[in-house]
């Protein structure tokens, strides 16, 4: 990204920050008319929760690991916390607004409308809804970290291909993609799943992206488990837009070092006398980036036998749509994490095509895409539990 482009993701950023952090204070600290000393004390908790945010993110990568991790997961949880408190609190201002157009309503076809309830009372019912508002968000926030620091689990999803050959039926391809290694997620979580991917006995392994939040100089002894992979016909990776954020061509060859093969707009063949095209491309935003950086699947595929079957690799489902023009029959990506933490999967259709599953697009084209190995932000999963994919050509 340019700097100017930095600049304004930084502003917008703090603006959102700002104003939800406004709204959660209204909410918690103002509009209950708590004492005045209480207002006082939930103000300061509220502002300094705010700059925590602000400050984290750069100071995660400044600050040595011991003190980096704490720090992080203090202000990424709280990030969790403030969305569902966010949500939470707009679900009682819409069942709130329902209700005051109904009483219009009532009113405007000439039926009695009950009385407002006396100021008292009406500040014990503003008290309530927003206390157990927040009581949700606390038990949603719970069980949200439960699922994002718990055993990443097992999906086996059965793939039909119609070009494959019958003679590489069963062959299956375990997908890890947005662990997102950097300050929350570290060495010991990379060991467990190199373990149970191992433990599979894989065919192929595709890293589809986001594998890393940091450096290589900061992450390199974290992702170093990643070498022990073992797959029949090798292990592979794509760049996600997180790569782009954190160093791309440092870690393009130190993953080359640690004997992962990185495919830049290129395609293998997977197989011996029986064979697939495995193919991989750039993220879809590494353009930006330049250095001859980009997603080209033309490229990757110029030359091909369009009778073989062809696996994409590609960290973006956007990658869908020229996927199916050249005739890929199955696309492998990450990127949207399942949403990560319900109800923000509702807003991922309005920049990917598909949010979680196997779907088919087009005639002929599918596509996988998982919900994600690890996390990015808050340390939470709610509905959309982590996984390492096992998929099963047929």
């Amino acid at each position: 990204m340019s700097k100017a482009s930095w600049v304004m993701f930084f502003v917008v950023a703090l603006l959102v920050v700002a104003l939800g952090h406004a709204y959660i204070w209204w909410r918690l600290v103002r509009q209950p008319a708590w004492p005045a000393p209480w207002q006082t004390v939930g103000t300061i908790l509220v502002v300094a929760l705010g700059l925590l945010m602000v400050v984290a993110l750069p100071l995660s990568r400044a600050l040595p690991r011991a003190w980096a991790t704490p720090l992080a997961a203090l202000a990424y949880t709280w990030m969790g916390m403030g969305f569902l408190l966010t949500v939470a609190f707009l679900f009682v201002d819409f069942f709130r607004l329902v209700s005051t157009a109904a009483s219009a309503l009532w009113a405007a076809l000439g039926s009695k409308v009950p009385t407002e309830p006396d100021p008292g009372r009406r500040l014990l019912l503003v008290q309530g809804a927003n206390g157990a508002a927040a009581l949700v968000a606390a038990s949603a926030g719970g069980i949200g970290l439960r699922g994002g620091l718990g055993e990443v689990g097992i999906k086996e999803v059965p793939v039909r291909l119609e070009r494959l050959p019958k003679e590489l039926s069963g062959l299956t391809i375990v997908q890890l993609t947005d662990v997102h290694v950097g300050p929350l997620i570290g060495k010991r979580f990379v060991d467990q799943i190199v373990e149970k991917t191992n433990a599979l006995r894989p065919d192929v392994v595709a890293i589809t992206g986001d594998l890393v939040d940091g450096s290589v100089r900061e992450l390199f002894e974290h992702v170093a488990p990643l070498a022990r992979l073992r797959a029949r016909y090798g292990v592979y990776f794509v760049t996600g837009n997180h790569e782009y954020y954190s160093g791309v061509e440092d870690w393009i060859e130190q993953l080359r070092r640690m004997g992962i093969r990185v495919l830049r707009n290129e395609r293998v063949t997977i197989g011996d006398a029986a064979s697939f095209d495995l193919a991989g491309i750039d993220d879809a935003f590494s353009h930006r980036y330049g250095r001859g950086h980009g997603p080209d699947l033309d490229r990757a595929l110029a030359g091909r036998d369009p009778e073989r079957e062809l696996v994409l690799l590609a960290h973006q489902p956007s990658a869908v749509h020229d996927a199916a023009r050249l005739g890929v029959g199955l696309q492998l990506s990450g990127h949207t994490h399942g949403g990560q933490i319900w109800p923000f999967g509702m807003l991922v259709p309005l920049a990917q095509p598909y949010v979680a599953g196997l779907h088919r697009h087009g005639d002929f084209t599918q596509i996988y895409v998982s919900q994600g190995t690890g996390f990015w932000g808050p340390p939470m999963r709610l509905g959309a539990p982590a996984e390492i994919t096992k998929v099963v050509l047929i």
